[in-house]
Order: structure tokens, then sequence, then C-alpha cells
């Protein structure tokens, strides 16, 4: 499916359109910064970051509504961002303050606020899809118009919860997205090395799933094949497995320099930057000027820096918090 750029920018206006390019940018910006600040030892636990793949989060949660919910794995801040928590809320769960999105009991691999349509994410890998798999199959039973999308990496894709979750899927025609974002590397074993199979999107097939292919650095094109398949599954045609071809600029967590990955294929990719690809859109098609572009980008870097601010400022947590948000009063009809 060509990408079509024009449609896209005319259905989604203007201000749509620099808002996707504004929350890639956040995205990038903050786990820039807190990248050196994990560094430094500034930030208490660990971090696994998003740099480079901010198409694929921005891309699909453009084509969803505020009531569909999106489910992440150990890499979630990106997909927190775009899915709409703040900044703020963010930074201050990093930091473990009772400000962050989980009142500071989640920390980096844990972030989310199903208020805002994302469950706190769950750090074992391919955890989410089964759930999510749940989540559709409680939409379809209400008979709500509600999609939830499991985000995932190529690692998880030879898990069993993979398995299992698309195959009840499939089987019975939930309303879900499943969301491959193939990076290539699980932590740092290339997947040529744990797969035979080119496309994982070729695995949709074995459960009778529609499967799709975009290219997972360039947000419009994730966004038009992510919107076509939610649209099927919001119509009762059900789930698809979305493989979003993409490369973290990045190691796989904090301390990881990826001396794994050659110069080659790092300045292959970095070609392919996704934030600087969607900004030369927004010029060549009209959506915004250089001026409008700095503007953006002026405003992204003093938010995140008063994001981290308001982090490292807001109240810490008291011993007796530990006691709270530890049961869910939750009635069963009888």
């Amino acid at each position: 499916m060509k990408t079509d750029y024009k449609k896209i920018i005319d259905v989604l206006g203007k201000d749509k359109v620099q808002g996707m390019y504004r929350r890639m940018l956040e995205i990038r910006v903050f786990e820039e910064k807190i990248r050196y600040l994990f560094l430094e030892g500034k930030m208490p636990g660990t971090v696994h970051q998003y740099i480079g793949q901010e198409a694929c989060a921005v891309g699909v949660t453009a084509a969803l509504e505020d009531d569909d919910v999106i489910a992440s794995t150990h890499r979630p801040h990106g997909h927190a961002i775009a899915r709409g928590i703040t900044l703020n809320a963010v930074a201050a769960e990093l930091y473990g303050k009772v400000t962050g999105c989980c009142k500071g009991k989640g920390g980096s691999m844990h972030v989310g606020d199903l208020s805002l349509g994302m469950l706190p994410a769950i750090a074992i890998v391919g955890g989410n899809i089964p759930i999510i798999a749940g989540m559709a199959m409680a939409f379809k039973i209400r008979k709500e118009k509600r999609i939830a999308v499991s985000f995932f990496g190529d690692g998880a894709s030879n898990e069993g919860a993979f398995h299992e979750g698309l195959n009840a899927a499939a089987v019975y025609d939930l309303p879900a997205l499943f969301v491959c974002e193939n990076n290539l590397y699980g932590a740092s074993t290339s997947v040529k090395r744990v797969m035979k199979i080119k496309d994982i999107a070729d695995r949709g097939a074995a459960y009778g799933m529609r499967s799709d292919i975009a290219d997972g650095m360039d947000v419009f094109a994730v966004y038009q094949h992510a919107r076509e398949a939610v649209d099927l599954a919001r119509k009762g045609e059900g789930p698809t497995l979305l493989e979003l071809k993409t490369f973290r600029l990045c190691g796989h967590s904090r301390r990881d320099p990826n001396n794994y990955m050659t110069k080659e294929e790092k300045e292959h990719w970095k070609g392919k930057d996704s934030v600087p690809a969607c900004e030369k859109i927004l010029l060549e098609y009209g959506v915004a000027d250089e001026k409008e572009i700095q503007s953006i980008k002026d405003e992204v870097e003093r938010a995140v820096d008063d994001a981290i601010l308001f982090g490292q400022t807001s109240e810490e947590p008291k011993p007796e918090d530990t006691y709270e948000d530890l049961y869910v009063t939750c009635e069963v009809p009888r």
C-alpha cells in the first residue's frame, strides 16, 4: 500500500498532523534527556528507551479513539507519551514520586494510566498479548465499539503468549490490533538468528488472521495501515497482526553500547530517522514552515525540561503509602 501523504494530511487536518510531529519530538527529546540522567546516576532504576521508534507509537495511537486501550512492554515511555499521558506524569513516575502516573509505584517499565487509555506497561516479554485479547473479548461481550491494542517487539513473537493470544483473538474475531515493532534485535540478538521467516506478519496466517506490514520509520505509513486495521476491527471484522519495520537508535537498555550492530547498519537506519522524515513531509506539503517547526522544537524543549524539574521536585512517597492501592473492590453481578 503506497502512502498517500496528501490524502492523510487532508483527512487529519493541519493541527492533528502538527500534533503528531510534536508527539514524536516530545518522545525523542524526553528519551535523550533522561538517558543522560540515568547514566549520571541522577535517576533511580533502569530504563529501556524508544529512540528511533517514535513513528510506531504515534502513528498507531493517532488512529485510535479516546476510549480504546493500548498495552505496552518494557520499552513504554514512547507509548505513554503518544497516548496522552503528560510528560510531567511520566517523568515523576521515573523518579518514583507520588505525582507519577502510577504514584511512583511502577517506575520506568510500568508507566501507564488506564483512564487515558493505556494499561500500565507489562515488562514480561509478550505478557500483554493475551491480556489484550481478554480486554478485546470484554469489549465484544459488552457490544462496545472499542479496540484493544498490543505493542510488542520481535522477540515476543517467539513466546508462547504470542501464539495463545493471537489464536484466541482470531477464533473469536476480537476487536484487537497486535502491533509488532520489529526493531531487528531482541536485546542483543538479531532476528536472523532466532527465526527463519523474513516477515513476522506471516505468522498471522497460521491463525487465519489478517496481517499487514508497514514502514515503522514513517509515521504516516504507520497511521494509514493502523487506521485500516482499526476500522476493520471496529466493524466486527476481526483482529490484525501489524508488523512495523523499525529500528532503535540506541542500546537495549541504559548501559548497552549496542556494539553488536555494525556501523553501516546504524548509519543506514539513522538515514531513515522518523523524526526528521516527518519534519520533511510537513515542510513539503505546507503543513508547517521553518518558523513553525522551530517554534514546536523550542516549546518541546521547554516542556521536557519543566517535566524533569517537576519529577525531581515532586513529593516523595511515604512509607505508609506501601499499603495503598493493593486491592480493587470488584463486585461480580449475580
